[in-house]
């Protein structure tokens, strides 16, 4: 009986022992498991923010340094295509969506105001216009957003906004939005707050009306409170 009882508990023993065994293989797997998840989330994490980062880079912005307040009643022959400071017209452009050219005497003024323009090619495919004027009306602040095609462009659309300029093939790339967000009404607007419409804005496209002749009276910038600036 002694004896039977003796194997009966080494066999007890050796089930409880195999059982803590399995419990800590258990434990293991469900552990390792876990890090391995956490790895794989943290690696896809970092990969996604590195993939964001890379897709709204704007290292390809041209930087450019113009003397703000030149106004002049002139045709100006600038530097860039577009233009995106120096001298320009006493009449800024009303902030809109336009399908003909404008005068950049007039936008070059909008910049100043702190508007970004975004130009493209007359001969932009229509769905990719229409994809662009998407983005333009869906991003920033629609009161200071010019866009208008313009001739003679080296790449497909190029936003602008004062001393500051993307050149894009991609309406729908990510850099599109992160230039609005950072050069519309940013630290370098000259005329920070000033308004981008007013009774004094331009709303005609070239082809409607030619620059205008120095008035008798010339207009006043109206002010407005200043925006919101973008985030950078």
């Amino acid at each position: 009986m002694k004896e039977k009882a003796q194997a009966r508990r080494e066999h007890l023993q050796k089930m409880r022992a195999e059982q803590k065994r399995k419990e800590r293989r258990l434990a293991f797997l469900m552990w390792g498991a876990g890090g391995l998840v956490i790895v794989l989330l943290v690696g896809l994490v970092g990969f996604y923010l590195v993939k964001q980062s890379r897709e709204t880079s704007l290292d390809a912005v041209s930087n450019y340094s113009y003397e703000a307040g030149q106004h002049v009643w002139k045709q100006v022959s600038y530097k860039e295509t577009p233009p995106v400071g120096g001298e320009h017209n006493n009449y800024w452009q009303q902030c809109s969506v336009y399908d003909k050219p404008i005068h950049s005497e007039h936008a070059v003024h909008s910049l100043e105001h702190g508007a970004i323009w975004i130009t493209y090619r007359p001969d932009l495919p229509k769905q990719q216009i229409d994809a662009l004027k998407k983005v333009a009306t869906s991003t920033g602040q629609q009161d200071y957003m010019l866009v208008s095609p313009f001739p003679g462009l080296t790449s497909p659309i190029v936003v602008s906004s004062w001393g500051h300029q993307l050149k894009l093939d991609n309406p729908e790339d990510p850099k599109l939005g992160a230039f609005i967000k950072k050069y519309q009404n940013g630290k370098d607007t000259p005329e920070l707050g000033a308004t981008c419409g007013g009774q004094d804005a331009i709303v005609t496209t070239a082809d409607q009306a030619p620059l205008p002749p120095e008035p008798t009276n010339q207009p006043t910038e109206s002010a407005t409170p200043a925006p919101s600036q973008s985030q950078q």
